[in-house]
């Protein structure tokens, strides 16, 4: 499953400096197209409710499963910059990996990188927090020369 994203969506999620997502107005607009377009890759990555959540921060469940029904007020700072890394590493690895499945599976492959330690991805991505995100976001744009 691929994560059609329309023009609007990417200008919501990607083309907004990290400066300006402090701005509540900037916050409020990007909120709802953030949010699904997530839910989107999770789905295409096959993600369960606790990797959403590690992805998001641990939001509080009920928060989780508002969001998840679309019930989207105003995201927090922090969760849109997770957002926005986890739409980076979507796209670096449809990018890298034309193969549409293989793109999509590749978060929870084996990774033999020195980063990875033999485990997945997906493993660093919900575990390491952000820091963990920003590291997978960096190996991925080094590789396709970002």
């Amino acid at each position: 499953m691929g994560v059609a994203t329309s023009p609007a969506r990417e200008n919501a999620t990607e083309r907004v400096s990290p400066e300006r997502r402090q701005d509540p107005a900037v916050r409020r607009k990007m909120s709802g197209p953030a949010i699904r377009t997530f839910f989107n890759v999770a789905a295409a990555w096959e993600l369960d409710n606790e990797e959403e959540r590690a992805l998001l921060g641990w939001l509080p469940p009920s928060t989780f499963y508002k969001y998840k029904a679309g019930q989207v007020g105003m995201l927090g700072y922090d969760v849109l910059m997770r957002i926005s890394l986890v739409l980076g590493i979507y796209k670096d690895l449809h990018i890298l990996y034309p193969e549409r499945e293989l793109a999509d599976r590749w978060v929870r492959l084996p990774n033999s990188n020195p980063l990875f330690g033999g485990k997945p991805a997906l493993s660093l991505m919900t575990g390491g927090g952000m820091d963990g995100l920003y590291q997978v976001r960096r190996l991925l744009d080094s590789r396709r020369g970002a």
